[in-house]
């Protein structure tokens, strides 16, 4: 998980150790789970931790498809499913898109739990421990007699970058 001070990269920043970080740490989970991580979900995975923004199933098959890889969407989807299956990439719910998890999860790097940030202005998705706020929503759901099995808040406003810049959405 991202520590809170460093949640949103600053602007410019040299991102390609982000992604270098993202691909070395998909072959740790896929190799620590048994599975393979194949030459498209490598691809995928590249396009999607290309930036700090969600990206659409589409969009990635058009940027392979700018790269001269043409794929059938189903063949993306499977992709972004066996990402998200080995922790490494989530789901942006409100979007219907995806992004790179750039840390590790005390759950054993599913992601079944988390908080996300999504900056209105630069589209930037920080993802942040919160504990407090997960044991929050756990309390009010035992309470209700019903038992989570994945908790994901999306939280949407401005970044410290883009509210420093007087930027509005």
């Amino acid at each position: 998980m991202i520590e809170l001070a460093d949640a949103f990269p600053q602007p410019g920043h040299n991102h390609a150790r982000c992604v270098s970080h993202a691909l070395d740490r998909a072959r740790a989970v896929f190799e620590t789970k048994g599975l393979r991580l194949m030459e498209l979900r490598r691809q995928v995975l590249e396009e999607i931790a290309g930036s700090h923004h969600s990206i659409g199933a589409y969009d990635v098959l058009e940027k392979l498809a700018a790269k001269g890889t043409r794929l059938a969407p189903i063949s993306v989807y499977r992709a972004i499913d066996a990402l998200i299956e080995a922790g490494v990439v989530h789901r942006l719910e409100s979007r219907n898109a995806y992004f790179a998890c750039h840390g590790t999860h005390g759950d054993g790097g599913t992601g079944a739990h988390h908080l996300v940030l999504v900056c209105e202005r630069c589209a930037t998705v920080a993802e942040i421990e919160h504990g407090e706020v997960m044991s929050a929503l756990d309390a009010a759901a035992r309470g209700a007699g019903f038992e989570p099995r994945v908790r994901v808040v999306e939280v949407a406003g401005l970044c410290a970058h883009c509210r420093a810049s007087g930027a509005r959405p």
